[in-house]
């Protein structure tokens, strides 16, 4: 890969993330219900609250994997999915989501790797899906993000000869391949096994510090305490507060977060 292509790359623009007055409802059942939420360019924003709070549902509309009934986001200030026609929003086409999408990391629960791609084309897939880069600049973009995760020897294998915090960490390198301007992290680590959750956080605690807008959902406080640079608490699909970790985890202000902290910490 050419010296020109990695500055390419790395010269992105950290985003920043607005949603407005986002409702969602499934049937008679809503799930977020008239949130506001602005992410600061670099901003690391860390999403607790309780189970069926609607915090994986916030992460999906952001990218618009889930289409709100009313309110929109906006990244940098183009709206997400959506159009305005007048007074009124109108879907985009698939593929111009898609587009969008490709500026948008995405960290799943459960790593969402292709099984019949090896460690290096699962991460090397996404650039050369969208015409960013050749097959083979894009495998030695690849090769540059596994080593970052501490994967470089891995690269020849598949997702099914990992551990848990492997895949995720390839899962993490394969978000990065299309340099985003956000990272969302849908609880990164619920799906491993205690003694793996470190060597991902570790991971991503090197991202907080590289200056990517990071959203994410967790339940690990300890970590929410170490690098986020704000806390939301959701719960009943609304955010109850929101401020610095230092405010929110140690001193917060509403019954119900303290509540919750008191059963988790």
């Amino acid at each position: 890969m050419t010296t020109d292509t990695i500055e390419a790359l790395a010269d992105v623009e950290a985003a920043t993330v607005e949603v407005h007055d986002v409702h969602k409802w499934y049937g008679t059942h809503r799930v977020l219900d008239g949130v506001d939420l602005t992410v600061r360019p670099g901003e690391v924003t860390v999403i607790l609250g309780p189970s069926g709070s609607g915090k994986s549902t916030l992460l999906r509309v952001i990218n618009h994997l889930e289409k709100p009934e009313i309110g929109y986001v906006s990244i940098n200030g183009e709206l997400i999915g959506v159009r305005r026609q007048g007074e009124r929003l109108k879907e985009l086409s698939e593929r111009a989501i898609l587009t969008q999408r490709s500026r948008i990391g995405f960290v799943f629960q459960n790593f969402n790797l292709f099984p019949h791609l090896t460690v290096l084309d699962n991460v090397a897939a996404a650039p050369v899906a969208t015409g960013r880069l050749g097959r083979t600049e894009a495998q030695e973009l690849a090769r540059e993000l596994l080593g970052r995760v501490g994967l470089a020897d891995k690269t020849g294998a598949y997702p099914r000869q990992l551990s848990g915090g492997q895949q995720q960490r390839v899962a993490i390198a394969r978000a990065l391949a299309l340099r985003p301007g956000v990272i969302l992290f849908d609880e990164p680590t619920s799906a491993l096994d205690p003694e793996l959750v470190g060597e991902v956080l570790a991971v991503i605690k090197d991202l907080a510090t590289s200056g990517t807008t990071l959203v994410i959902v967790t339940h690990e406080i300890g970590f929410a305490r170490e690098i986020a640079d704000r806390v939301v608490f959701i719960d009943g699909g609304r955010i109850v507060e929101q401020g610095p970790p230092s405010e929110v985890l140690d001193n917060p202000r509403h019954e119900r977060t303290r509540d919750f902290l008191s059963k988790v910490l």
